[in-house]
């Protein structure tokens, strides 16, 4: 019964040390957490917008679908995510669609999620109409945004804004 008691004294000693090691932290240059199921961050997925349900003319509403699929270790989605519609030095961060309620997401590797960014299509020579030339995409666990070209038209104005909005992440399957 002796060799039990360092035995066990030992392995508990090599728990507790290697716990402490564990800050809690980020990990890594993008400031994603290193354990799994922490935030998805941009450069651990695939980002790409999709078929547009493009608005055809100004006072309609378009969709623009954006997809992520993750392909790293297994992260989650909470809350919104970051939208910024660019005009050169104009810059408007769109806000969550009225009444949407964001929900937790745990994103398996290979498993993917969706979002939509809903717009009011502007009038061509509305000076108050935002003419985005790209569309900037953040998660809320971080990395660098995605850029892409807008190619939707302009945007309506909405008071000092755009009339624009991001909907909650969706899970993609099963």
């Amino acid at each position: 019964m002796r060799r039990v008691i360092p035995l066990t004294l030992t392995a508990l000693a090599a728990a507790l040390a290697l716990t402490a090691c564990d800050d809690g932290g980020s990990g890594g240059a993008d400031g994603a957490k290193s354990k799994a199921g922490s935030g998805c961050a941009t450069g651990a997925v695939a980002l790409e917008i999709g078929s547009a349900s493009v608005a055809p003319a100004a006072g309609d509403t378009g969709e623009v679908p954006v997809s992520i699929t993750n392909q790293s270790a297994p992260c989650t989605l909470d809350h919104f995510p970051g939208v910024t519609l660019r005009q050169g030095d104009r810059s408007v961060k769109l806000p969550a669609t009225e009444g949407a309620q964001a929900q937790t997401l745990k994103l398996a590797k290979g498993a993917s999620a969706t979002f939509t960014v809903s717009y009011t299509r502007g009038a061509d020579g509305d000076t108050a109409a935002l003419k985005a030339s790209t569309i900037e995409v953040t998660l809320p666990g971080g990395g660098d945004a995605k850029t892409f070209p807008w190619k939707f038209g302009p945007v309506a104005a909405k008071g000092d804004t755009a009339n624009a909005s991001v909907s909650a992440f969706q899970q993609v399957g099963d």
